[in-house]
């Protein structure tokens, strides 16, 4: 699929599906998270805005620097003759890559073994990550230097590469479909394994599981890690191909958009996550212009729908009445797993 969509999609609907797999990123890691591992993750955002803004300083620096000035763009029009000093380390690229990776998995392993040590979990760990999300978004909009409400954007070049060049496009569409494609593979290899299964064990008996002697809080860590490392890889992509980051892409609202893909989707399922994440995606782009109103709408419906009917999405669904088939005998909604 993904190498066939450049041989029938012209360069403005490669684009947008390129922006779509950005999505289908980070519900690869809630699909883990929240699928396999019982984790509500409703702050996604923080992490996909790290890897965003991370990105977004580093092509910033990189813009200025060929046009010989010592700022950006939208700080210079600010009346700055300088960039902040939390900005100087990105002007390396492998330090970008470096802290794109590291520093979202270094927040996630300690926030995550803050809330599970203390066996936070269900809908208080969810309101949580909520919160999370929303103040990291009223955050944003109070720092200048990071572009205030209206966020970063004109980006001219990534990592060398003229953005403005067609075949340059291209490249970042090929570029996220690769992570794509890792991203599914690592989790298809985790969920094979005995940290899949522990995983799996963690979500329906958790109690057991610390009875037997294994220790659930490392587990969930682990899972939420990798979880926020995707998001951060993907807000990483989202910014070359789609031109900005502000702070309306990663409050609470967009973290919320990505969870209902995943729903919609089939959240225990491998490709499920993926799928309902670039559906969901490319209906918000499609109906959100015709319906500006009633989008939102028709969205909490489609949920509502999914979650009360087919609580394991339609990919699960399809997954439950292909084992039943087989089997001869009824699955309960929860128990389909990727393997």
């Amino acid at each position: 699929m993904f190498a066939v969509a450049p041989a029938v999609l012209d360069d403005y609907r490669l684009g947008l599906l390129a922006k779509f797999l950005c999505f289908g990123l980070v519900a690869i890691g809630i699909g883990l998270a929240w699928g396999q591992g019982g984790m509500l993750t409703l702050g996604q955002g923080v992490f996909f805005g790290i890897g965003a803004y991370l990105m977004a300083m580093h092509l910033k620096l990189a813009d200025a620097s060929l046009e010989g000035s010592s700022a950006p763009d939208f700080l210079r029009f600010a009346g700055a003759t300088g960039t902040p000093w939390y900005w100087q380390p990105f002007g390396s690229g492998i330090t970008t890559v470096v802290a794109i990776v590291v520093l979202p998995a270094l927040i996630a392993a300690a926030l995550g073994a803050l809330v599970f040590t203390r066996r936070v979990k269900g809908a208080y760990f969810a309101i949580l990550s909520q919160a999370l999300a929303a103040a990291a978004a009223v955050f944003l909009v109070g720092r200048q230097g990071l572009g205030g409400s209206n966020g970063i954007s004109r980006f001219h070049s990534f990592f060398g590469y003229d953005l403005a060049d067609p075949v340059n496009r291209r490249m970042l569409y090929f570029l996220i479909a690769a992570f794509v494609v890792v991203a599914v593979l690592i989790v298809r290899q985790l969920m094979r394994s005995r940290f899949g299964e522990l995983l799996i064990a963690v979500r329906d008996q958790e109690e057991r599981v610390r009875f037997l002697g294994y220790d659930p809080a490392n587990t969930k860590v682990a899972a939420y890690t990798v979880a926020a490392v995707f998001a951060s890889v993907a807000g990483a992509m989202f910014v070359p191909i789609v031109g900005i980051i502000s702070p309306d892409n990663i409050g609470a609202v967009p973290s919320i958009a990505m969870l209902i893909g995943v729903a919609i989707g089939g959240r225990t399922t491998l490709l499920g996550p993926v799928l309902g994440a670039v559906v969901i995606a490319w209906a918000q782009s499609s109906l959100s212009a015709a319906f500006p109103s009633g989008w939102t709408y028709l969205q909490g419906l489609l949920f509502i729908v999914v979650i009360g009917f087919f609580p394991a999405g339609f990919a699960g669904s399809t997954v439950l009445l292909h084992r039943r088939r087989n089997a001869g005998a009824p699955l309960r909604p929860g128990q389909e797993t990727i393997r």
